[in-house]
């Protein structure tokens, strides 16, 4: 049987020999996955700690664990920033979870001149990068905003990280030497307005070329992340 992963949050804990009485785990794994007693299980807090257990006693309010063994947490080698403009229906679902599975450390949604969506359920939003963290094997959790201006996005980053521009182009592509910490700014569906293209000129931003095709803007911002990783 496959080993499921559970993020407990890293207020928990996770001890040698303890006792879990977290009402949400409980439930999936009695209700839900049917465990029984001698399964196993692993947890990982999302800071430092990630560890395989077997499970003692099971009852429908808690469970008695104790571990086997300490795990190697497995996180990104770069620290990406992706900064995307908010798109419609649930295609910001997809950039979440295909962007976690990828990487990204934080997500920072954009409000774009052209953005047509401006509404934003954070919480729906960290339970879809929770999910994917745990199905992935990624021991972090990346951060996610709630939605931002673009200037205001810009300037709160530009002197921290590397920021580039993703968008379709004639000019030829540049080999770049991507930095550790780096962020990615991709467009709405419409494309980046003029009075956009100009500010990033102005602040000297570095351009990403993605690809001889137009990409949806989906597709654009997975493929963005994949070009700060190679």
């Amino acid at each position: 049987m496959r080993l499921h992963r559970f993020y407990t949050g890293p207020d928990l804990e996770l001890k040698h020999d303890f006792w879990l009485r977290d009402p949400a785990l409980i439930w999936q794994w009695v209700r839900v996955l049917r465990y029984k007693p001698r399964q196993q299980v692993v947890l990982f807090d999302g800071v430092r700690t990630e560890r395989l257990y077997e499970i003692l006693r099971l009852s429908d309010k808690e469970a008695h664990l104790k571990m086997i063994t300490e795990l190697v947490r497995k996180t990104p080698k770069k620290d990406i920033y992706l900064l995307w403009a908010l798109l419609k229906k649930d295609k910001n679902d997809l950039v979440l979870q295909k962007g976690t599975e990828l990487g990204v450390g934080h997500f920072v949604p954009l409000i774009t001149q052209r953005t047509e969506k401006t509404g934003f359920d954070l919480e729906r939003a960290q339970k879809i990068v929770v999910e994917a963290v745990e199905q992935c094997g990624r021991g972090d959790i990346p951060s996610i905003r709630e939605p931002l201006a673009l200037q205001t996005a810009i300037n709160e980053l530009k002197d921290k990280i590397q920021l580039f521009v993703a968008e379709q182009s004639d000019i030829p592509d540049t080999k770049y030497d991507i930095p550790h910490a780096v962020g990615v700014l991709v467009g709405p569906e419409g494309g980046w307005s003029d009075e956009e293209k100009a500010l990033f000129k102005s602040l000297g931003l570095l351009h990403l070329n993605l690809h001889d095709f137009t990409l949806r803007a989906e597709t654009a911002a997975l493929t963005a992340i994949n070009k700060l990783l190679n």
